[in-house]
Parts: structure tokens; C-alpha cells; sequence
């Protein structure tokens, strides 16, 4: 399964455009910054302003380099000086540019809200780091060697005796209580073995003292028939 994403519709994106408020439709006049002011100002791209020097990057009039004239906030366009075509008339006007086909070779910085920009754009943003839990300084230990050193040889070899003394009662115990598993399956098999031997012993004790049942048969009394020749 895929996961679901949300669309964008073209209509709302449009919509959108249309729709949007001057200081929006500002920053959406950006273009492109070339190389050298990308590498003193530290930023790709910038809102365009009257007076700013741009280079046509596509189009018919690829190369093209001059000053910007003016800025139509409602279609998005851009007139550069000494960009013009001729009409069927005669007449020359200016040729519309979108930001998209710029790119800035000049800034006038006589803005001072233009300067506050970019100097805050090239601040590096600090990533705001999680406070780490302080943890408690342990307690100096002595090294094992110099530890050693210090105890005398005696008491060395008093507790090694110790120690094995209690391994050596811990084996015997454990050997006492813990029997193989071996041993605990043959003494099974043998208490079943008594258990089945005594059934039967029982059931051949029981058998011989029931003795058969004798099945008496059943004799029919004749019926008495009064003759008339017997009858007095």
C-alpha cells in the first residue's frame, strides 16, 4: 500500500495566484543571483527591484543585459530598458519577462530594509540543541595493580583457600541435589514397570477367586387338563 499524499489542485494553484496580496506577489517576483553576488551575499535568490541590472537567460532575447524599468505586481512581468519589439503599426513597445528567466548581475542596496535582509540571510541559523543531562563524576578507583600491591602475600593466599573451598562445597552440594537426568528417567520406567506387574498379579488373584456362574434351566410345568372321563 502507498501512502496517501496530499493533492494539489491546479485550479486552487491558480486560484492562488490570482488571489494573492501585494507583499506575496513580491516575493514571488524573484530571480535568480549570479555566481560572484551569490558568493558575497550567501543567498540563490532575491525579490527584483526597479534599477536592478538582469541577464535574459532564455528565450528569444538570450543575452540580453539592462536595467529594470518596471514591475507589473498583476501579471507577474517584468520590463527591461531597451527590450522592445515593433507592432503591425509600427509602434515599439516594451517585451514582458517573467523573474523565472532572469538572473540579477547588480543589486542596489540604497534600501536599508534590503540591507537588514541580507545581512539576516547571512547569518547561519543555529540549530537549537536539546540540553544534555549532566552526569555525576564517578568516584575514583584504584587500579588492580596497585591494589594488589598493597595487600601482603599471606592474606593473598588465605583468601584464594577460601574461595576454593567454597567451589569445591557448591560442586558437592550441586552433584547431591541435582541428580542426572538419566538416572531420574531409569527410576521412572522402573516404578512403572512395578506399577503394571502388581495390576496384573491383581487381576490374576481376582479372576480365580470368581468361580462360574451355573445357569439353571428353566423347566416348563405341564398344564393339568381335566378330562371328562376322569371326572367323577
Amino acid at each position: 500500500m502507498q501512502p496517501i499524499r496530499p493533492l494539489t489542485k491546479p485550479t486552487k494553484q491558480r486560484k492562488m495566484l490570482y488571489q494573492a496580496p501585494d507583499h506575496v506577489r513580491h516575493r514571488l517576483l524573484a530571480a535568480h543571483l549570479s555566481p560572484s553576488l551569490r558568493a558575497t551575499h550567501i543567498t540563490k535568490s532575491f525579490p527584483v527591484r526597479s534599477g536592478d541590472t538582469v541577464r535574459l537567460m532564455r528565450g528569444d532575447h538570450k543575452g540580453f543585459e539592462g536595467k529594470i524599468t518596471r514591475i507589473d505586481l498583476k501579471k507577474y512581468r517584468i520590463y527591461v530598458e531597451g527590450l522592445t519589439r515593433e507592432k503591425v503599426d509600427g509602434t515599439t513597445i516594451f517585451v514582458p519577462v517573467h523573474p523565472s528567466k532572469l538572473m540579477i548581475t547588480h543589486l542596489i542596496l540604497d534600501d536599508k530594509w534590503r540591507k537588514k535582509i541580507l545581512d539576516r540571510k547571512q547569518k547561519p541559523q543555529k540549530k537549537q540543541q536539546k540540553p544534555t543531562k549532566k552526569l555525576k563524576p564517578e568516584p575514583a578507583q584504584k587500579p588492580p595493580e596497585t591494589a594488589e600491591l598493597e595487600q601482603p602475600l599471606e592474606e593473598k593466599v588465605a583468601e584464594e583457600k577460601v574461595v576454593e573451598e567454597k567451589v569445591a562445597e557448591v560442586k558437592v552440594t550441586a552433584a547431591v541435589k541435582r541428580p542426572s537426568k538419566k538416572r531420574v528417567s531409569k527410576r521412572k520406567k522402573k516404578a512403572k514397570k512395578a506399577a503394571a506387574e502388581k495390576k496384573e498379579a491383581q487381576g490374576a488373584e481376582t479372576k480365580a477367586k470368581k468361580e462360574p456362574k451355573i445357569q439353571r434351566k428353566r423347566t416348563k410345568r405341564g398344564s393339568t387338563k381335566k378330562t371328562e372321563e376322569g371326572e367323577e
